[in-house]
Formats: structure tokens, C-alpha cells, sequence
């Protein structure tokens, strides 16, 4: 099967995705298409646009019932004598408004955020553009997740509302959770930025409760309200990464070193830890660096025994009094 080429074409599925995306409005559009002049528009061979109509063949609505795929007429394009038309049947749902699920729009909206982070200023300009539409459609849907949604849902819900508190210029009570002093405390903020850093997205706002500038994880927020309040502070020049390196999220840290062994290393992966050094047995050491002793000994505690506290040795002698009036209270229990 002869056909047009393209030099630079590639094949991969990533690349067949995103010529079935054009493909399908394009032959919705126009109709009946001469397979020649399909593979020009994609710039692939004639051969590669006929495996690309093979699996979307296989596409269309939920059930997977003949009647519920598209229809391609094959036979015009690889028997011989065939007029080498494309024609496409039972796709026309395609001309109708796209319909989103609020978990569908949300889920898009948190995707699309990301993309723009890493996009050209030409790619960024066409991500806002639809990024502002699907926000204030999906701001006036109620309720934007359904009841029983995934977790994941539901942050991508609350980054949406913080999304729109900072394209309004308005503060945002929250209600955060403090890990290092394992403690939720309310605070009214000013937001000014969603980033993300270390598969995690970072609220950057001025904390009135701080009277400072503050990174907040968004996972950590348990409830955002909106208030009709305006913010009051300017947008601060931070940088994320910097600061989460530079240990600026918690204030004075006290340098910390702990012991793990294998069943407690899911600690270096939910803490951000400053080094880990490999150790005897399958046991590391790392460094970390937190805000509260109390804090570190609660950690220890939930890990035992499988952590020590090898640093600073007044938090070592703490842990230590703490094992054991725990263990001195179990007795007395029995």
C-alpha cells in the first residue's frame, strides 16, 4: 500500500492518540475523505492511517455492543478495487456537547494545571484558555464531586476551590494539619499560588495567624471556606523547591538522626528527610529535620521498635523515659 510520508513521523501509541484525537472532528466535519489526503493532513503513510482506523474501529460509546462502535467502512480502503474513501458511520453523538462528570471536570482541570506547568508560552496560552472555561463551568455545577467520591477526586476538588480563591483575590479559612506538632489548626490566609514539588501540590500563602509567608500541603488541608474578604498582602518572590531544601516550612528545626530499620523506612518516604545513609541489616540512618520533640517521640512510637532516636540526645533521653513509663502503664494494665 503506497502512500505519503512524512520524515519526522512517529509511531508510538502516544503519538496514535493523539492522531485519532484529530482524526475523528476532522472526518466528522468533512464527511467522506480520500484516505490519501487524510494522511497528508497527519503527516503519516497511508499504511499507518489504516492501522489507526483499525483501532479506532474499536471506539465509541460504553457497552461495547456493535452498535455502540463506530463504524468504518474497511473494505473500501484494503480490498482491491476499493475507492480508498474513508467513511465513518454511527459516531453521531460526536456532534453533540460534551458532557463532563464534576469528577471527569475536575480530574481534567488538576491535568491540565500540571501540563501548563511545563508548557511552552504558546501551549500556555491555549491551557489558560481552557482552563478558565472549565473552572467556571465547573464552578457553577453543585455539587462539583458527587457524594462517595475517590479521595483523589476530592483533592482535586479542594485545589479547584483554592484555584478559584486565588484568581478572586479573596482569603481562604482553612483548616490544616501540622505534622510536626501533629496537631489541625484554623487559619485564615491569603492564597497567592498552587505549585508543586516532590508529587505533592504546595498552597503558597501569607498566614495571618503566622503574619509570614507559608507553604501549606494541599493534601493537608481538611476543609477550605472562601470569604468575601479580599486578600491583603502581595504575592511573595519564593521559590518552592528552595525553601522546602532550606527546611523553612516548620521555622526553627531541630536536626534530628533516626535509625530505621526495613519495616520503618516508610517513614523516609512519607517525611521529607534530609539524607539517608545505608546501615547494617537492611537499616538506615536519616537525617531529618523537625519542629517539635514531641512530635519526633509520637513518630518513634508509632514505629516501635523498629526506630531509634540516635540525635540530638536530649530527644533520645526523652523517647527513652517515654518507652518506658508506656511500658510500665502496659504492666500495670495486665
Amino acid at each position: 500500500m503506497s502512500g505519503s510520508s512524512s520524515a519526522g513521523a512517529s509511531y508510538g501509541s502516544k503519538d496514535q492518540i493523539a492522531r485519532l484525537l484529530a482524526l475523528v472532528p476532522y472526518l466528522h466535519t468533512h464527511g467522506e475523505v480520500r484516505l490519501a489526503e487524510a494522511a497528508r493532513m497527519l503527516g503519516v503513510t497511508e499504511r499507518q492511517l489504516t492501522k489507526d482506523l483499525k483501532v479506532l474501529w474499536m471506539c465509541g460509546l460504553p457497552g461495547g455492543m456493535p452498535d455502540d462502535l463506530i463504524d468504518i467502512d474497511m473494505d473500501a480502503l484494503e480490498e482491491p478495487g476499493g475507492d480508498r474513501i474513508i467513511r465513518i458511520d454511527n459516531a453521531d453523538y460526536l456532534a453533540r456537547p460534551l458532557k463532563l462528570t464534576p469528577t471527569e471536570a475536575t480530574a481534567l482541570i488538576v491535568a491540565l494545571r500540571a501540563l501548563r506547568e511545563s508548557a511552552t508560552d504558546e501551549t500556555r496560552e491555549v491551557v489558560d484558555r481552557a482552563l478558565g472555561k472549565l473552572e467556571q463551568a465547573a464552578a457553577e455545577a453543585v455539587p462539583l464531586v458527587h457524594p462517595g467520591a475517590a479521595p483523589d477526586a476530592e483533592l482535586a476538588r479542594l485545589e479547584l476551590t483554592l484555584a478559584n480563591a486565588i484568581r478572586a483575590g479573596r482569603q481562604v479559612r482553612i483548616s490544616y494539619h501540622v505534622p510536626t506538632r501533629d496537631e489541625e489548626s484554623v487559619r485564615v490566609v491569603d492564597p497567592h499560588g498552587l505549585s508543586r514539588a516532590h508529587e505533592a501540590v504546595y498552597l503558597d500563602a501569607w498566614c495571618h495567624s503566622a503574619e509570614a509567608p507559608r507553604w501549606f500541603r494541599v493534601d493537608r488541608i481538611a476543609h477550605a471556606v472562601v470569604l468575601d474578604t479580599p486578600v491583603t498582602s502581595e504575592p511573595p518572590a519564593r521559590d518552592l523547591d528552595a525553601d522546602l531544601l532550606g527546611g523553612l516550612l516548620g521555622g526553627a528545626a531541630i536536626h534530628a538522626t533516626l535509625d530505621l530499620a526495613p519495616e520503618a523506612l516508610w517513614i523516609t518516604e512519607y517525611y521529607p528527610v534530609d539524607t539517608v545513609r545505608a546501615g547494617a541489616d537492611g537499616h538506615v540512618e536519616a537525617d531529618l529535620r523537625v519542629a517539635d520533640a514531641r512530635w519526633l517521640v509520637r513518630l518513634a512510637l508509632r514505629a516501635s521498635p523498629h526506630v531509634r532516636i540516635l540525635a540530638p540526645t536530649d530527644i533520645t533521653a526523652l523517647y527513652q523515659a517515654t518507652l518506658r513509663s508506656t511500658a510500665a502503664r502496659y504492666a500495670e494494665a495486665e
